[in-house]
């Protein structure tokens, strides 16, 4: 290992970044290196912008791909290197807008019909009805489940930061019925392996087959299941900041995505049009002048 790349994790491990983005860090830097056969302390500004032009139009990275490699040596430049750049030297990609999507109450209902294993549905469920990310969800320990006060405890969730989110009747008594079938002793969804929680990955692939033996034709991640959370509480009328707090959003501008995707909202929303009195002025209109 460089002096350079050692002195990179530390100033990482200082700020407390978390592991996988020490991880990604270390691989962007690295491919950035490689491509010009030297160390980052003997390239400018030139050559990092040429390398994610190379990115963009020779390997077709997309928009968000990009931006975490700018992230990255904009890290080793600005910190490690004490670079004295702003981010003016460092332009992102534009990343293009898309609505998250959303499943209806009635595909919801059908997605859960087709997840066959009864550790993955409760698991599954439990990113719907409580809006976790999917490594929240499957770092849950039996302990974060407070029955008495119908709460669960989101520990070190994204940004590690910890949480509370709902507890729904209904969830509580599936995660006893999951409960009293496997019995797990330290993590709620435990793996195959000892001491080890559901990979991620494994609980992806359930959500994915289970959206195709439903039968949607529309691209089903766990994430959508946390994108149809919110967009159902919103449209129970639930306060966008209550909701805000549930989904652990630093900032409300994220929560209100969903306002934009909350079709029964827009439908429902009465148009200035039909508060106008056109009738009683046609009415005048019809009378005949003195």
């Amino acid at each position: 290992m460089t002096p350079l790349r050692q002195r990179m994790i530390d100033d990482m491990q200082l700020r407390n970044l978390a592991p996988a983005t020490q991880r990604n860090y270390i691989l962007h830097v690295a491919r950035f290196a490689k491509y010009y056969g030297r160390s980052p302390e003997q390239l400018d500004l030139e050559d990092i912008r040429q390398f994610h032009l190379h990115l963009l139009n020779d390997l077709h990275y997309s928009a968000e791909a990009v931006n975490q490699s700018v992230s990255a040596i904009k890290f080793l430049y600005t910190v490690t290197l004490e670079m004295p750049w702003s981010d003016e030297h460092f332009p992102r990609a534009r990343r293009p807008y898309k609505l998250p999507v959303v499943l209806s109450h009635e595909e919801v209902v059908q997605f859960f019909d087709y997840v066959p294993s009864l550790r993955y549905r409760a698991a599954l469920m439990t990113c719907y009805g409580a809006g976790l990310r999917v490594g929240e969800a499957v770092a849950l320990k039996v302990s974060d489940i407070d029955s008495q006060r119908m709460l669960i405890r989101v520990e070190q969730g994204k940004g590690r930061k910890d949480r509370y989110v709902m507890l729904s009747p209904r969830l509580l008594e599936v995660l006893r019925g999951w409960y009293r079938a496997a019995r797990p002793e330290h993590w709620l969804f435990p793996s195959w392996r000892t001491g080890r929680h559901l990979n991620p990955s494994s609980l992806q692939v359930a959500c994915r087959e289970a959206a195709l033996r439903a039968g949607f034709s529309k691209r089903i991640t766990v994430h959508t299941l946390r994108h149809s959370f919110a967009t159902h509480l919103l449209e129970n009328g639930t306060d966008i900041r209550v909701i805000q707090v549930l989904l652990g959003h630093s900032r409300i501008d994220t929560t209100a995505q969903y306002t934009k995707v909350s079709t029964q909202l827009v439908s429902h929303t009465l148009s200035p049009l039909d508060r106008l009195d056109l009738r009683t002025r046609a009415a005048r209109e019809r009378q005949p002048q003195r």
